[in-house]
């Protein structure tokens, strides 16, 4: 290229040479396919060192359940035959399936509550299965609804007290695992008595029998899965039946927990009869030998600080074995 200047710093002339032109277009061609080709490269080499990374840190293989087999509630089958009722049931297992961190919870939890419920509910003829109606409730925590509904069986406060449940401003026996479970299945079983099936129970149980005998005497049907209930209640069951199986055998749908990575059961403590005031369940837990923490741990149900008691009841009070 030839290049000619005309004034001082004013006018430049070009004049190319056409061979030497030809060259640099080439030699420019060339640097730019050279740069794609090692940009392309590098990226390419990022990328995989990434997948590799991402697969050795957290394998995961997302497929459907398979949905090919029977499935049940307390002995009562799920019409499998019918689209509607598999796509609803196909909904709640995955949705469970892929919800990791809750779902692993429940397992690990389910060892924890579920010797004592299991014992309960046999105790009082109601089905095994409705263990699984308490994880659906609650996830195995004592909670408070945004309603008010409280404990692992998330009982309203009337509902609580018209089974038997005392609830003060210093105790809440909702909170109390075996009171609670007793007044549940009292509550289920009147539900099968009027609805005549467990899987009406469960779903009276999530929207109140007065709601769900309307709905069955405005729609003609007498059956859960023929039934188009409130959105919430229209999943409760399925997503009760979805719990059940996964917890049921976890290593199927990926979920694997050695045994004492489990939550252990509160089995080893001893009762304590009170039947007075407590003016400090500080000084209380003290005197026994444990602290307010676990007092509170392993009795939930005691919510104030102090047991006024003017009734003078006696109360059973577990106090945590020291081992």
């Amino acid at each position: 290229m030839i290049v000619k200047y005309i004034g001082f710093g004013k006018l430049v002339y070009l004049y190319r040479n056409s061979n030497q032109d030809l060259m640099q277009k080439k030699l420019t061609a060339y640097t730019l396919v050279l740069a794609a080709f090692l940009t392309i490269a590098v990226f390419a080499s990022y990328s995989a060192k990434n997948v590799t990374a991402t697969d050795s840190i957290l394998p995961q293989i997302v497929k459907p359940v398979d949905l090919n087999k029977p499935f049940d509630f307390a002995g009562e089958p799920v019409p499998m035959d019918n689209f509607d009722v598999r796509e609803r049931l196909d909904r709640e297992l995955l949705i469970n399936t892929y919800w990791h961190a809750t779902t692993m919870l429940h397992i690990k939890s389910m060892y924890k509550y579920f010797p004592v419920i299991e014992k309960i509910l046999a105790e009082n003829g109601v089905p095994d299965d409705f263990k699984y109606l308490a994880v659906a409730e609650s996830s195995l925590r004592n909670e408070i609804s945004p309603k008010g509904a409280k404990g692992i069986w998330q009982f309203m406060g009337n509902t609580g007290e018209y089974y038997g449940l005392e609830i003060s401003s210093e105790v809440d026996e909702r909170y109390h695992l075996e009171k609670a479970t007793k007044a549940a299945c009292d509550y289920l079983k009147g539900y099968k008595k009027r609805f005549g099936d467990w899987t009406l129970s469960a779903a009276a149980y999530n929207m109140g029998g007065t709601r769900l005998a309307k709905d069955i005497q405005t729609q003609r049907a007498n059956n859960y899965y023929d039934l188009s209930l409130n959105s919430e209640t229209s999943r409760y069951v399925f997503r009760v039946i979805a719990i059940k199986e996964i917890l049921k055998n976890p290593r199927a749908f990926g979920f694997y927990l050695d045994e004492d990575q489990a939550y252990p059961p509160m089995s080893e403590y001893d009762l304590v009869e009170v039947n007075g005031p407590v003016e400090s369940w500080g000084d209380f837990a003290v005197e026994h030998g444990t602290t307010y923490r676990m007092l509170k741990v392993y009795n939930p149900w005691l919510i104030s600080t102090k047991l006024t008691n003017k009734a003078g009841k006696t109360y059973m009070v577990k106090i945590r074995r020291r081992g």
